[in-house]
């Protein structure tokens, strides 16, 4: 059975098989989260800056239409070639055509949500197209052939020694080695030549800026800067909830987006591109995929702000303790989780209710998107349209008749307690899912009604 067969559930009790790796996943994405605290803690305008983000994302969704013809207009003012695509499968035959055009059969891309939610990759490849993802963590995942599990950190799954018999294997590394110095050093030298022979090289976007019509890409690792400079095609890709409207507004997202994805005050390289160099072709694929649909429902319209930090990802104790690879979707988490459905509600029925509504991912957005809101708004649309399971269902039609009726409710009330009490192999086996990780527990002698009915007057 294939990872799209399966639900969140089914796969998170497949990855919670490994204890060892499920309690340092979590303690990893628990200390970046808390390096995350440390770093706004020192910014006494933290809140002004979210609250400035939110409203400028705001406007530019209320505008959406007029800013990007605005941007469009400026980007082929300054020499870039401009593509727009409807869905997904556009947007690959774009990229594809672009590179079939100038007679390419390998290409170096770096990190790229949307190429990830396209799965272009896989439809490059089946058109004979070889792809190397120069991100250290992307190239980690590719060489193990899965997707990345976190949209900042792709590999934080990985145990180094698990990269490092990936690295003997298709790198030629010394067996049983492990060290991180010695593993990135070797992956640097081999991405190097990859850098020097490709002709066509694709970035991901971060912002794009709809006064000037340039886009920024921000990294740690220089690899988009290496792939672009050095090739004859630079090809952008970017889903159209990316742009800001001004220059001046850049500073503000600058300034939340890495304090929120791992505590640092700033990407070590927040690259400009605004025009292709002398000889270079610039292209920028606009992409909706499902975007304009999402604008116009009202209630999660707001998911668009996400500037893709991870920051709901590290807090979600849901996310921490079942994976990235759960959520059977591009994005993972609390965000992917408001977003999956927007694309197709049946496969992805489940990821709203992988959540404990907590509110910590809209504690920690920088763009302030009530996730936990719309997570429990989603529920309400996935039942209303039928997507819920039928035992789901059938199991709150029961439970809204039974608290509906005092009645009822206290006859299930004291079944309960006679049934842990007499029969407790009923609840505590392993078809209730709620045993399967607790000890349950033992019956109450009275309910708290029977209790108060006793002592209230006393």
């Amino acid at each position: 059975m294939t990872t799209e067969t399966k639900d969140h559930a089914e796969l998170a009790e497949i990855f919670n098989k490994d204890e060892d790796r499920v309690d340092w996943h979590d303690e990893t994405l628990w200390w970046i989260r808390a390096k995350r605290d440390k770093s706004v803690h020192q910014l006494p305008e933290w809140e002004a800056l979210r609250e400035a983000a939110s409203g400028i994302k705001h406007n530019v969704l209320s505008n959406l239409n007029a800013y990007l013809q605005e941007f469009e207009s400026a980007a082929k003012a300054n020499g870039i070639i401009v593509h727009w695509a409807a869905d997904a499968k556009e947007h690959n035959e774009i990229v594809h055509g672009l590179l079939a055009e100038n007679k390419v059969t390998q290409m170096v891309k770096s990190k790229s949500m949307l190429t990830e939610e396209c799965h272009l990759n896989d439809y490059l490849a089946t058109h004979g197209i070889e792809v190397i993802d120069s991100d250290l963590g992307e190239r980690i995942v590719q060489l193990a052939g899965e997707a990345p599990s976190h949209i900042v950190l792709p590999c934080i799954h990985k145990k180094k020694e698990e990269i490092g018999d990936l690295f003997h294997m298709y790198l030629g590394t010394p067996s049983n080695m492990s060290d991180p110095q010695f593993l990135t050093e070797t992956a640097r030298g081999s991405l190097r030549e990859t850098f020097l022979t490709r002709k066509v090289a694709l970035t991901g976007v971060n912002f794009a800026i709809a006064e000037t019509g340039e886009f920024v890409v921000c990294t740690n690792e220089g690899n988009a800067d290496m792939g672009a400079h050095l090739a004859d095609v630079h090809i952008a890709c970017m889903g159209i909830e990316k742009l800001i409207p001004k220059r001046e507004h850049l500073g503000v997202f600058l300034r939340l987006l890495t304090r929120s994805a791992t505590g640092q005050p700033i990407t070590t390289y927040s690259s400009h591109f605004k025009k292709p160099r002398a000889g270079q072709q610039m292209h920028l694929v606009l992409v909706d995929n499902g975007r304009s649909i999402q604008l116009g429902r009202e209630d999660f319209r707001n998911s668009l702000k996400c500037i893709r930090c991870g920051a709901c990802m590290n807090t979600c104790p849901v996310y921490r303790r079942s994976g990235g690879h759960s959520y059977h979707t591009a994005v993972a988490g609390p965000i992917g989780s408001i977003l999956a459905p927007n694309l197709d509600m049946r496969k992805y029925a489940d990821l709203p209710f992988a959540s404990t509504l907590c509110g910590s991912c809209s504690n920690v957005c920088p763009v302030k998107i009530d996730i936990h809101d719309q997570l429990y708004k989603w529920r309400q649309v996935l039942v209303k349209e039928g997507y819920a399971p039928t035992g789901k269902k059938i199991a709150m039609q029961v439970m809204a008749k039974t608290l509906a009726s005092p009645t009822l409710y206290h006859a299930a009330g004291k079944m309960g307690r006679l049934t842990i009490k007499y029969a407790p192999f009923a609840v505590s086996n392993k078809l209730n899912p709620w045993y399967k990780q607790r000890e349950m527990p033992s019956s109450p002698e009275q309910s708290f009604g029977e209790w108060y009915a006793k002592n209230r007057k006393k």
